[in-house]
């Protein structure tokens, strides 16, 4: 599996205030710092299944904190407060989603992966069985 590149998309750095200057900088090193560590798990990997689990992880972690961050946008208006930083994070560990699954060689085993999971977990696809 080859290595991955993520990055802020711009649309994301635009949305934010003009004083979100550091909101963006802190975007970017989160960034950097995620694709370092999924790029050393690929390269740490015995096989692309291993480097998917590790990608998967990875994914998953993404999904937690988009929530976690779409669970503040209400709670940030009901104080009367601005969530624009909240929906920034929010669209940015979404966008790194997509762009992990951009990558066909990525998509292809990572489905596996996540899919081998789920059948692992015992969490049944449909009621028939």
């Amino acid at each position: 599996m080859d290595e991955v590149s993520l990055a802020v998309p711009k649309p994301i750095v635009d949305s934010l205030p003009e004083d979100g200057q550091s909101a963006a900088t802190d975007m970017q090193r989160a960034v950097e710092g995620w694709e370092s560590r999924i790029n050393r798990a690929i390269a740490e990997a015995d096989d692309d299944r291993e480097a998917a689990g590790y990608v998967a992880d990875a994914v998953e972690q993404f999904d937690d904190r988009a929530e976690t961050f779409d669970e503040f946008v209400p709670e940030l208006r009901a104080w009367g407060q601005s969530p624009i930083y909240a929906i920034g994070w929010r669209n940015l560990y979404a966008d790194l989603i997509e762009q992990i699954y951009e990558r066909d060689d990525i998509a292809d085993e990572l489905d596996r992966e996540r899919n081998a999971r789920l059948v692992e977990d015992g969490i049944r696809l449909s009621d028939k069985y």
